[in-house]
């Protein structure tokens, strides 16, 4: 397919000639400058930017920028905020001249596709992924212009029915574009949004979407992308209290929207937040069984494509003692079904840090047995899920 690159100006990353202009750009910038400065209070302006760009030379592409500033940076925080991360790719191992299109569920705004560029880049593969971001959390310009340096395209959020269609058809041929053409890899959430409960499930809608900008067929069309199903298992959610506020708040207020300043405070908690181990399972590529769907009509063909990637999501996660915890704790106290995958040390952890996210929740009629079931309802769903896939 021919493609008018110019048309993806808007939303793609930036390009190798862009990126000097662009690190300029964002070290001048005064937000940014003093989030610099956060980190290095004693050093005076000029010689932070001098250090940053002597540490620039040779960064040419997005690429570059990422193995020489972003993969030491996701390194350390895999050190200081995780007990480990761990990577199990031997579906695509065997084919490490590939391009593929990673769908995974959506445990943390920034991480999810940093963590993957670091171990993609561990295990020796060529280069890292593009990622789709929402343009709702790039709410400052320096945001914007450091994901874009870091291989980010824009997702455009609330817009009309007519405005999303066209915003859509673009992002899918640009992504196109990039596996077919620039033979770069893709990572994109399953669904808009993170599954705030756990229970992860693939959107008909995004399937769709990234079907929109190829050719021939339901099947041709996804075939292009190589889509490999991907499955990230976090042993703790450093935002789980988060999301059970929000549970809390929706409840009590059916109007209740988050906040620019949410959006941020997620990211932050996210990112700095603990995570204990964290493991990523590369599943079967779906183009090993899309000839088995045969003809079918548009609705049923997506609906029976995100059936089979969530079963491939969910028996892939890796489970830790709080998940069975959780659902002994939810589903039958006394029974304790299944004790067996930990011990009384586990449970009492796990008690412990239950409660320690509970008392970081500060809203009004803070409803703690609510909140409760919510957090845990978020550690018992992937092992429902798993059970479920089996």
């Amino acid at each position: 397919m021919e493609y008018d690159i110019k048309e993806f100006d808007e939303i793609r990353p930036y390009k190798a000639g862009e990126m000097k202009q662009a690190f300029e750009e964002l070290i001048n910038d005064r937000q940014f400058s003093l989030l610099l400065k956060g980190f290095a209070p004693w050093l005076p302006k000029s010689i932070r930017n001098g250090l940053l760009r002597l540490v620039f030379i040779g960064v040419k592409t997005p690429l570059d920028f990422q193995l020489r500033f972003m993969k030491p940076i996701v390194w350390y925080f895999v050190r200081k905020y995780t007990d480990g991360l761990d990577f199990e790719d031997s579906t695509i191992s065997q084919h490490p001249n590939e391009r593929f299109t990673f769908v995974s569920n959506h445990r943390d705004i920034v991480l999810d596709s940093a963590f993957l560029d670091v171990l993609l880049n561990k295990h020796d593969y060529p280069t890292t992924v593009e990622i789709g971001i929402g343009d709702n959390l790039l709410i400052y310009p320096w945001i914007k212009r450091l994901v874009r340096m870091n291989k980010a395209f824009t997702v455009r959020r609330g817009l009309t029915a007519h405005e999303m269609m066209k915003s859509s058809q673009l992002m899918s041929r640009y992504i196109h574009y990039a596996v077919t053409q620039k033979k770069e890899n893709i990572w994109i959430a399953q669904r808009e949004g993170r599954a705030k409960d756990s229970d992860d499930r693939t959107q008909d809608s995004v399937l769709k979407m990234l079907a929109m900008g190829g050719t021939g067929g339901f099947s041709d069309q996804l075939r292009e992308l190589n889509i490999v199903p991907l499955t990230i298992s976090y042993e703790y959610d450093p935002c789980d209290y988060l999301k059970a506020q929000e549970f809390q708040q929706k409840r009590d207020n059916p109007a209740f929207k988050k906040s620019k300043q949410d959006d941020l405070d997620n990211m932050k908690t996210g990112i700095f937040g603990y995570k204990g181990r964290v493991h990523y399972h590369c599943g079967t590529p779906i183009n090993t069984w899309l000839d088995e769907l045969g003809e079918l009509p548009k609705n049923e063909f997506f609906k029976e494509v995100a059936h089979h990637m969530d079963k491939e999501i969910h028996r892939h996660y890796k489970l830790y003692p709080c998940n069975y915890i959780a659902l002994d704790l939810l589903d039958n106290p006394g029974a304790a079904r299944y004790s067996s995958h930990y011990s009384e040390t586990d449970q009492q952890r796990f008690e412990q840090y239950l409660s320690q996210q509970l008392s970081k929740i500060n809203i009004p009629n803070k409803d703690e047995a609510f909140l409760r079931e919510r957090m845990l309802t978020m550690y018992a769903n992937p092992l429902r899920n798993y059970l479920a896939a089996q």
